[in-house]
């Protein structure tokens, strides 16, 4: 089926959107700060200590706010909400799945969408595909779908983005809740019933619940799952089981993940929907919900995926995540409208840090190494910065336990080697940020697909919670 509108959703002003990476104005002034910087040092070399000492500072304070959100995470755990009661009208729920050279893993999408426990009669499916991707196109006509799944084509146009065909989809939505999967997801059959009985319970403030997402295990035996892998899954688990949840508790606004999360439709169609132009637009609807004076918060029952895999296909994937953080902050960074302290705040110790540490892991761990080769080779110890020392140390104990303790809740593999070969994981990401702010200038609106692959002959399935309610599951629907 085709859209009634077939232009979508225009998702902000275009004065305001990623489609232009940086204003003149924000071009002038990092100008102007390089410039200066850079003068600054030359002329009193004190400058660049000083420089460094705010830096080393700046990373002590992520270092206090990782230990807030264990804390805050372990003090503040909710068990889940009880699902609605049968007796209890359910909303309609709107379900949107964007595709794109998708048509290998179609056929475990639509058996996973067709297994969550909500009533068919009132769910209003989409998969929405690009009209040039002829190939999933006649992948899903063939397949026997659920009668309220339904193929969405999304007529061309530019940007060929997740975010404009999500957009296309909302545009037809007939629900009154809505959520966002990916062609890998395996979510909780009961997620939506979660989602419906906290927005039912919760006020009209709270427009978004993000679910857990978790790595399912793809190969045999813990021991023997890749490096990337293993630090992926235990990488999500600290952002999804410790950060998120904390920042929802202490009323914080954050950075959406691309997939499983479920928005009240009119407060989606009142915000215009997503970013074409950004290739994160999950972190930037996050902060864009937060300008209006919304809310945020999270689910407890979790959605399964695989890992990105090789190398090959993990940089491009953390590339355009990190250049979508560059693009989020450029765009939020020109207006303080809706913010607040609190707004940046959250933004500059999730998106500012994430990148900063991203731009410093290779750097710090590389200045370590030479320290250590420089002090074997003269057979002497080095003047030693022990300031430099101590934030190192305190910051990679503080994101091994922040890791450590996500990835024992989302049952991901994380042992003392795994611990230990952390910091190379974190210096992958020093490439992966190099390549983003690259693609920046080049390529800004790029967006690099991840491949996915059928994932039946994996370990174990996903372990699902069990039903909060007796008889609250599929006899209901």
């Amino acid at each position: 089926m085709h859209g009634r509108f077939p232009g979508g959703l225009s998702a902000v002003k275009s004065a305001d959107a990623a489609k232009i990476t940086a204003t003149p104005v924000q071009l002038l002034a990092a100008a102007s700060l390089c410039v200066a910087l850079a003068a600054s040092i030359m002329a009193w070399p004190r400058v660049g200590s000083l420089l460094l000492l705010y830096v080393q500072v700046g990373f002590l304070g992520i270092v206090a706010w990782r230990l807030l959100t264990v804390i805050v995470s372990l003090r503040h755990r909710a068990a889940p909400i009880a699902a609605v009661s049968t007796a209890a009208p359910l909303p309609r729920y709107s379900i949107v799945v964007a595709l794109y050279d998708e048509a290998a893993i179609l056929p475990h999408l639509v058996e996973r969408l067709a297994n969550l426990d909500y009533p068919p009669e009132l769910l209003d499916g989409y998969l929405a595909l690009e009209a040039h991707d002829q190939a999933t196109i006649n992948a899903a006509r063939a397949l026997a779908l659920p009668d309220w799944l339904h193929v969405l084509v999304v007529p061309p146009g530019v940007p060929t983005t997740k975010p404009r065909a999500l957009n296309h989809a909302l545009s037809v939505a007939r629900g009154d809740l809505l959520t966002v999967y990916d062609a890998e997801d395996d979510p909780d059959p009961l997620q939506l019933r979660e989602a419906a009985a906290r927005f039912a319970v919760e006020d009209g403030e709270l427009v978004c619940l993000q679910a857990p997402l978790r790595i399912r295990r793809l190969h045999k035996g813990r021991d023997t799952s890749p490096f990337l892998d293993r630090q992926f899954a235990a990488e999500y688990a600290a952002l999804f089981e410790i950060t998120l949840p904390a920042m929802a508790r202490m009323g914080l606004p954050f950075p959406l993940g691309g997939t499983s999360n479920h928005f009240r439709v009119s407060a989606l169609r009142a915000l215009g929907g997503w970013d074409a132009w950004n290739v994160t637009e999950d972190a930037d609807l996050g902060f864009r919900i937060w300008r209006r004076g919304w809310r945020l918060g999270v689910l407890s029952r979790p959605t399964y995926e695989t890992p990105p895999g090789d190398l090959v296909h993990w940089l491009p994937q953390r590339t355009r995540w990190l250049k979508g953080y560059m693009q989020t902050l450029l765009v939020h960074t020109r207006s303080a409208a809706g913010m607040g302290w609190r707004g940046w705040t959250a933004m500059t110790l999730t998106l500012g840090a994430g990148l900063a540490s991203a731009g410093l892991h290779a750097l710090s761990i590389a200045w370590v190494g030479a320290f250590l080769l420089m002090t074997l080779m003269t057979g002497q110890l080095l003047a030693t910065p022990w300031l430099g020392l101590g934030v190192l140390l305190c910051g990679a104990s503080a994101a091994i336990l922040t890791t450590a303790i996500g990835a024992r809740r989302a049952g991901a593999p994380f042992n003392p080697w795994d611990m230990l070969v952390a910091p190379f994981y974190w210096s992958l990401l020093s490439l992966a940020f190099v390549h983003a702010f690259v693609r920046l200038i080049a390529e800004p609106h790029r967006w690099d697909k991840t491949a996915h692959r059928p994932d039946i002959a994996r370990e174990e399935s996903a372990q699902f919670l069990e039903p909060l309610v007796a008889d609250a599951g599929r006899a209901a629907a």
